[in-house]
């Protein structure tokens, strides 16, 4: 999915800069609504296969979307069917305040969320795949609620927009632009010329992801409906789980080890399992941020295990195996949790603070910086002080044996000072509304990277339910932020977007 090329370069052929076009994006918004629509029929088809009344909540809410959906489209007759730059970032940033803003209505006509806030947060923390809630009593909720919660991540993980290009040919024209507005990650891997047949790929290889993991939660004592609600957050390292002591309600090792090793695969750029189908074996094998990636798992696990078996008094594969779970979630901004690290040696949150900022690979359904652009600035520091002692040496940066153009270093500076600067921002703000200090910084961190679970008062074992509901807005707004990686939203609070240059 991704390809040493910077996204605006993909397409620099592309020299329209006219103003957004309301009515083609109205028109898409519209579709998209529908889309919505479908979903939300069959979450009601489960609730009537287990016989629960909760099912006309969807029902209620289908006929909310089909009104906005046709209402947009109606507005959208005549649109011209081709779709610029600026036309993409808004279709992309609108859509997941749509799906959003839309998501949460059968939590709050059933009541099984409250209030606006709470349920606006927990339904875009289930699209941006973060995993944080506000539900203390997870198990009360109906089959068809729980299993809307887990549909939202699946949905999300490879991106709501990049799911209706798999399935719909009417973004050929602007396929490009939505693709790279919606996308994750420093550059994209074009695996096929036609974004909707790459696209279509892609989700065959996360529905088999889905499907295996499905079997093998039900090998592993998971009954239909929970396994296959667990493979769906887990394949989009989500975290929503249908109980409130997450995976550690199944007490399984065997659990365990299989939703910590999915999600790894699902952290891996999903290009690379394409390019494994297609022969290039060697490719999915010395890739360079993969192996930095899985490096990085490897060495905070065993630290974590050494510090659990000596200071905690855990036996070794208790100490392993809680260590393996953990960092693997962290790392690929999961969530899921079996351990409650609020009671690990301090110095063990620092590890996981950093698999937390760090997060999976580009192409993949993880959130975090990306190990992508953590080894190119690893590299351009090393090539820093090689300049030193070599000051007329031409030192280009490589990954994979491609040179990595300097406009991308230059990106990826920015994205990282942009980031952390966010991240100060965010935890200034928190502790002006009350947030106790590591709580302030954890949650934020978690919000950005789209992790879920923070430490303190807001740590694995608990809901968010009891930050400020200022708190909760201010955090969704950085899931989003985080879910399209920063630019893609500020972009539309520029001035300069708005004018015809």
């Amino acid at each position: 999915m991704k390809e040493y090329a910077s996204y605006t370069d993909s397409y620099a052929s592309n020299k329209v800069n006219s103003l957004i076009n309301p009515k083609l994006i109205a028109r898409v918004l519209g579709i998209l609504l529908f889309i919505e629509l479908g979903m939300f029929l069959v979450c009601a088809g489960i609730s009537a296969i287990y016989d629960e009344s909760d099912g006309r909540y969807f029902l209620y809410t289908c006929g909310v979307n089909a009104v906005a959906g046709g209402g947009l489209l109606l507005y959208g007759r005549g649109a011209e069917n081709k779709m610029n730059r600026r036309d993409g970032y808004c279709v992309v940033t609108l859509s997941w305040l749509f799906f959003t803003l839309f998501g949460m209505l059968p939590f709050l006509f059933s009541g099984s969320i409250d209030t606006v806030t709470n349920a606006f947060f927990e339904t875009m923390s289930g699209f941006t795949t973060t995993g944080a809630t506000v539900l203390d009593d997870i198990e009360s909720l109906s089959h068809g609620m729980l299993f809307w919660r887990s549909l939202t991540q699946w949905i999300g993980g490879l991106g709501i927009v990049f799911f209706t290009i798999a399935i719909l040919p009417i973004f050929t024209s602007g396929g490009v632009q939505l693709f790279s507005a919606e996308s994750t990650g420093v550059t994209h891997d074009r695996t096929h010329p036609k974004i909707n047949v790459m696209a279509k790929w892609l989700w065959i290889i996360y529905l088999l992801l889905t499907a295996i993991l499905t079997v093998l939660l039900m090998v592993g004592g998971m009954n239909f409906f929970d396994a296959i609600c667990h493979a769906f957050t887990t394949t989009a390292t989500g975290g929503y789980s249908t109980k409130q002591d997450s995976i550690a309600y199944w007490n399984s090792p065997f659990i365990e080890y299989v939703v910590a090793v999915f999600m790894l695969l699902s952290s891996i750029n999903f290009s690379l399992y394409l390019m494994g189908m297609k022969g290039r074996f060697t490719r999915l094998l010395k890739d360079e941020e993969s192996r930095w990636f899985l490096g990085s798992v490897a060495i905070i696990t065993l630290a974590i295990t050494f510090a659990l078996v000596y200071q905690n008094q855990y036996n070794w594969e208790e100490a392993f195996r809680k260590s393996f779970f953990q960092v693997a979630s962290i790392h690929t901004s999961c969530g899921f949790a079996t351990d409650d690290f609020n009671l690990w040696p301090l110095f063990t949150w620092i590890l996981l603070f950093i698999a937390m900022l760090s997060g999976g690979c580009t192409g993949s359904t993880a959130g975090g910086i990306k190990s992508m652009r953590l080894l190119i600035v690893v590299r351009a520091i090393r090539n820093e002080l090689r300049r030193l002692l070599h000051p007329n040496a031409v030192l280009p940066i490589r990954i994979n044996g491609r040179t990595v153009s300097s406009s991308i270093v230059s990106t990826v500076l920015i994205f990282f000072i942009f980031y952390f600067l966010i991240i100060l921002i965010g935890w200034g703000i928190m502790l002006f509304l009350g947030v106790g200090f590591a709580e302030s910084i954890s949650v934020v961190i978690s919000s950005v990277g789209n992790v879920g679970p923070g430490v303190g008062a807001c740590g694995p074992m608990y809901s968010w339910n009891a930050l400020p509901d200022v708190a909760k807005w201010l955090l969704s707004f950085l899931m989003l932020l985080g879910r399209l990686e920063l630019f893609s939203v500020f972009l539309l609070f520029y001035p300069g977007f708005w004018k015809n240059q």
